[in-house]
């Protein structure tokens, strides 16, 4: 098996490996969960500089639709829409 290409050198590598392993489970939870919210605001800020001027709605809807799919995308929408005054 052909291993993934990567920028990161072995020994850098081996040194994260190894902190991940010394923390706990709470800290790579923490971790990961900080991860994820970087990589969603980085998503939704690169939908509204391809779309500038979108509602905090529609940004929401686009965000769903793309990652989850164009059907949840619609639900959120119309939800969206039905919460409204």
């Amino acid at each position: 098996m052909k291993k993934p290409l990567s920028d990161t050198s072995p020994e850098a590598e081996a040194v994260q490996i190894s902190l991940l392993r010394e923390a706990g489970p709470s800290r790579r939870a923490a971790t990961a969960l900080a991860m994820s919210r970087i990589v969603c605001a980085l998503s939704r800020r690169a939908i509204l500089r391809a779309n500038p001027g979108l509602s905090d709605e529609e940004l929401t809807a686009r965000f769903v639709e793309a990652h989850y799919g164009a059907k949840l995308g619609a639900a959120v929408r119309a939800e969206l829409a039905r919460r409204r005054p």
